[in-house]
């Protein structure tokens, strides 16, 4: 087994399976933040753009629940892409307590922008893995999504779900959370 790999086991915490994942999705991060920095974005802003640009006009709540952020951070989020003139904000005709959030003509350039950043990126973060490589990681990580929902269902005092399989989600246990890379339009969901 190479030194790469070494990491699990017996291996003190910073050097487990679970600290090198929180730090490759801080690398992630940092690198997507990094390249949209040129748009005046970062990786959340993005995927919220992205996401309202090829799924069409939403509420802030389904936003923040498919980024995976909460009520505050989603509107600070909206806010900043308003104030760039990337989406605008119109009354739900079904329901005049909530707004929708849909991109502009403006916001639509700049999400074929990012598309085009996220291409080049994914292509440089994927050199030297093949396609087997990346569907078992994603596998992987799904799997661990999943135990990781249902871990947090048996610790939360608000849920009352037992499960004694730790890899299948216990009803009335969170939805799994997206993944540090939500989905950008061009990419294969």
């Amino acid at each position: 087994m190479s030194s790469l790999t070494n990491n699990e086991l017996d291996a003190p915490p910073w050097l487990r399976v679970e600290s090198t994942l929180m730090a490759t999705a801080r690398l992630l991060r940092d690198a997507f933040d990094a390249r949209l920095a040129e748009l005046g974005l970062n990786l959340t802003q993005a995927s919220l753009l992205g996401y309202v640009d090829e799924f069409g006009s939403s509420t802030q709540k389904r936003l923040g629940d498919r980024l995976g952020i909460g009520r505050a951070a989603i509107g600070s989020v909206v806010d900043r892409l308003e104030r760039l003139g990337l989406v605008e904000r119109h009354p739900d005709p079904g329901d005049r307590r909530v707004w929708l959030v849909d991109v502009t003509d403006a916001g639509r350039e700049i999400a074929r922008r990012v598309t085009e950043i996220d291409e080049i990126l994914r292509g440089e973060l994927r050199h030297g893995i093949g396609r087997e490589e990346r569907q078992a990681l994603s596998w992987v990580l799904t799997r661990l999504q999943v135990n990781l929902t249902a871990a947090i269902a048996r610790t939360d005092p608000a849920t009352d779900a037992v499960d004694d399989h730790p890899a299948v989600a216990t009803p009335g246990a969170r939805a799994v959370r997206p993944t540090p890379h939500p989905h950008i339009p061009g990419e294969p969901t």
